[in-house]
């Protein structure tokens, strides 16, 4: 079993910044891939961002160029740094880890962007 518990949400301006954390306990040597995904009301859960274990990275078309995702091995936890942040980005947002077998979720974490 894989543990996340995510950090750092809020409410922020737009044009501001937050950092999300997302912190993994158990058998993280399991894990293939983490990401972040995050599920707006009346939507569907959509990846924002993605890591690989080698650090390649992956982001959705509207987080290009303005979110990055990253990973400290040594803490067990991974990060979003989102800058320019815009209304439409509101959601809650959720750390995913995965394999060939089984998918893990962390519990969500509210980001609210004001116009």
């Amino acid at each position: 079993q894989v543990q996340l518990v995510e950090s750092g949400g809020g409410l922020v301006q737009a044009g501001g910044s937050l950092r999300l954390s997302c912190a993994a306990s158990g058998r993280i040597s399991s894990i293939n891939v983490m990401g972040w995904y995050r599920q707006a009301p009346g939507k569907q859960r959509e990846l924002v961002a993605a890591i690989g274990t080698g650090g390649s990275t992956n982001y959705a078309d509207s987080v290009k160029g303005r979110f990055t995702i990253s990973r400290d091995n040594a803490k067990n936890t991974m990060y979003l740094q989102m800058n320019s942040l815009k209304p439409e980005d509101t959601a809650v947002y959720y750390c995913w880890a995965g394999n060939n077998y089984y998918d893990y979720w962390g519990q969500g974490t509210q980001v609210t962007v004001s116009s």
